[in-house]
Protein backbone atom coordinates (compact mmCIF):
# COMPACT_ATOMS: atom_id res chain seq x y z
CA UNK A 1 0.00 0.00 0.00
CA UNK A 2 1.04 3.38 -0.67
CA UNK A 3 0.95 6.32 1.60
CA UNK A 4 1.52 9.84 1.34
CA UNK A 5 2.24 12.25 4.52
CA UNK A 6 2.97 15.40 6.02
CA UNK A 7 3.79 16.65 9.45
CA UNK A 8 3.74 20.28 10.87
CA UNK A 9 5.98 20.86 13.47
CA UNK A 10 8.67 22.86 15.65
CA UNK A 11 12.22 23.06 15.10
CA UNK A 12 15.52 24.61 16.57
CA UNK A 13 18.06 23.27 14.75
CA UNK A 14 18.22 20.76 17.38
CA UNK A 15 15.13 18.88 18.07
CA UNK A 16 12.10 18.34 15.75
CA UNK A 17 8.58 18.59 17.87
CA UNK A 18 5.92 16.75 15.87
CA UNK A 19 3.27 18.96 16.37
CA UNK A 20 0.44 16.90 13.61
CA UNK A 21 0.35 14.60 10.92
CA UNK A 22 -1.46 13.70 7.79
CA UNK A 23 -1.51 11.26 5.86
CA UNK A 24 -3.40 9.49 2.61
CA UNK A 25 -3.20 5.83 1.30
CA UNK A 26 -3.83 4.78 -2.11
CA UNK A 27 -7.46 3.26 -1.70
CA UNK A 28 -8.11 6.96 -0.71
CA UNK A 29 -8.81 6.77 2.85
CA UNK A 30 -7.16 9.49 5.03
CA UNK A 31 -5.57 10.33 8.30
CA UNK A 32 -4.77 12.88 10.62
CA UNK A 33 -3.92 13.96 14.70
CA UNK A 34 -2.34 16.43 16.53
CA UNK A 35 0.36 15.20 19.24
CA UNK A 36 -0.79 16.50 22.78
CA UNK A 37 2.57 16.30 23.90
CA UNK A 38 3.66 18.86 21.60
CA UNK A 39 4.69 22.42 22.98
CA UNK A 40 3.30 25.00 20.90
CA UNK A 41 4.86 28.01 23.13
CA UNK A 42 7.87 26.96 21.25
CA UNK A 43 6.33 27.88 17.90
CA UNK A 44 8.70 30.58 16.04
CA UNK A 45 6.78 33.51 14.65
CA UNK A 46 6.31 31.71 11.05
CA UNK A 47 4.97 28.94 12.90
CA UNK A 48 2.19 30.74 14.64
CA UNK A 49 1.45 32.81 11.42
CA UNK A 50 1.49 29.80 8.44
CA UNK A 51 0.76 26.68 10.51
CA UNK A 52 -1.04 27.02 14.09
CA UNK A 53 -4.24 28.70 12.35
CA UNK A 54 -4.53 25.55 10.34
CA UNK A 55 -5.03 23.12 13.53
CA UNK A 56 -8.30 21.58 13.65
CA UNK A 57 -7.79 20.68 17.25
CA UNK A 58 -8.03 16.63 17.15
CA UNK A 59 -5.29 16.70 19.97
CA UNK A 60 -3.78 12.72 21.25
CA UNK A 61 -1.19 11.74 22.56
CA UNK A 62 1.96 10.39 20.69
CA UNK A 63 1.23 7.19 21.69
CA UNK A 64 -2.22 6.68 20.09
CA UNK A 65 -0.75 8.45 16.90
CA UNK A 66 1.59 6.10 16.96
CA UNK A 67 -0.51 3.43 17.37
CA UNK A 68 -2.69 4.77 14.86
CA UNK A 69 -0.32 4.95 12.53
CA UNK A 70 0.35 0.92 12.39
CA UNK A 71 -3.46 0.82 11.92
CA UNK A 72 -3.14 2.75 9.44
CA UNK A 73 -0.11 1.89 7.17
CA UNK A 74 -0.70 -1.49 7.86
CA UNK A 75 2.33 -4.13 6.36
CA UNK A 76 5.21 -3.25 4.37
CA UNK A 77 3.35 0.23 3.24
CA UNK A 78 5.57 2.71 0.43
CA UNK A 79 5.83 5.38 2.17
CA UNK A 80 6.07 8.95 0.56
CA UNK A 81 6.28 12.59 1.38
CA UNK A 82 7.58 15.92 0.38
CA UNK A 83 10.85 17.56 1.05
CA UNK A 84 10.68 14.26 3.22
CA UNK A 85 13.66 14.19 5.31
CA UNK A 86 12.19 15.89 8.74
CA UNK A 87 8.70 14.79 8.33
CA UNK A 88 10.23 11.42 8.05
CA UNK A 89 12.87 11.54 11.06
CA UNK A 90 9.20 13.19 12.86
CA UNK A 91 7.81 10.24 12.34
CA UNK A 92 10.17 7.89 12.96
CA UNK A 93 10.41 9.61 16.56
CA UNK A 94 6.88 8.37 17.19
CA UNK A 95 8.24 4.93 17.57
CA UNK A 96 11.80 5.87 19.14
CA UNK A 97 13.98 5.24 17.14
CA UNK A 98 14.19 4.56 13.70
CA UNK A 99 15.28 0.99 14.16
CA UNK A 100 12.10 0.86 16.35
CA UNK A 101 10.10 1.09 13.20
CA UNK A 102 7.21 -1.23 13.20
CA UNK A 103 8.32 -4.41 12.04
CA UNK A 104 8.12 -4.81 8.11
CA UNK A 105 8.29 -1.20 7.49
CA UNK A 106 10.79 0.29 5.51
CA UNK A 107 13.76 1.85 7.05
CA UNK A 108 13.40 4.72 3.99
CA UNK A 109 10.78 7.27 2.93
CA UNK A 110 10.68 7.94 -0.86
CA UNK A 111 10.28 11.61 -1.59
CA UNK A 112 8.39 13.45 -4.27
CA UNK A 113 10.70 16.28 -4.61
CA UNK A 114 13.54 14.02 -5.57
CA UNK A 115 11.29 11.56 -7.91
CA UNK A 116 10.16 14.86 -9.51
CA UNK A 117 13.79 16.26 -9.94
CA UNK A 118 14.74 12.83 -11.38
CA UNK A 119 12.21 13.50 -14.49
CA UNK A 120 14.07 16.90 -15.38
CA UNK A 121 12.00 18.74 -12.30
CA UNK A 122 8.60 19.54 -14.25
CA UNK A 123 6.22 22.41 -12.59
CA UNK A 124 3.87 20.56 -10.52
CA UNK A 125 0.35 21.44 -10.20
CA UNK A 126 -0.67 24.28 -7.96
CA UNK A 127 -1.95 23.14 -4.41
CA UNK A 128 -5.22 24.66 -3.95
CA UNK A 129 -6.19 23.25 -0.07
CA UNK A 130 -5.07 24.44 2.34
CA UNK A 131 -1.29 24.71 2.70
CA UNK A 132 0.39 24.13 6.26
CA UNK A 133 -2.36 21.81 6.81
CA UNK A 134 -0.73 18.26 7.42
CA UNK A 135 -3.61 16.63 5.59
CA UNK A 136 -4.43 18.79 2.93
CA UNK A 137 -0.54 18.70 2.24
CA UNK A 138 -0.42 14.85 2.19
CA UNK A 139 -3.87 15.02 -0.49
CA UNK A 140 -1.46 17.26 -2.69
CA UNK A 141 1.82 15.03 -2.34
CA UNK A 142 -0.13 12.43 -3.54
CA UNK A 143 -1.90 14.32 -6.62
CA UNK A 144 1.74 16.00 -7.48
CA UNK A 145 2.79 11.88 -7.16
CA UNK A 146 0.16 11.22 -8.92
CA UNK A 147 0.79 14.09 -12.02
CA UNK A 148 4.87 12.86 -11.80
CA UNK A 149 3.22 9.03 -12.84
CA UNK A 150 2.02 10.14 -16.39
Amino acid sequence: MRIWFDTEFIEDGKTIDLMSIGAIREDGKQYYAECLECDLSRASPWVKKNVLPHLNGFVVPRARVAADLIKFMGNKPEIWAYYADYDWVALCQLYGTMMDLPKDWPKFCRDVKQLCDSLSNPKLPEQTSQEHNALMDAVWTKQAWEFLQR
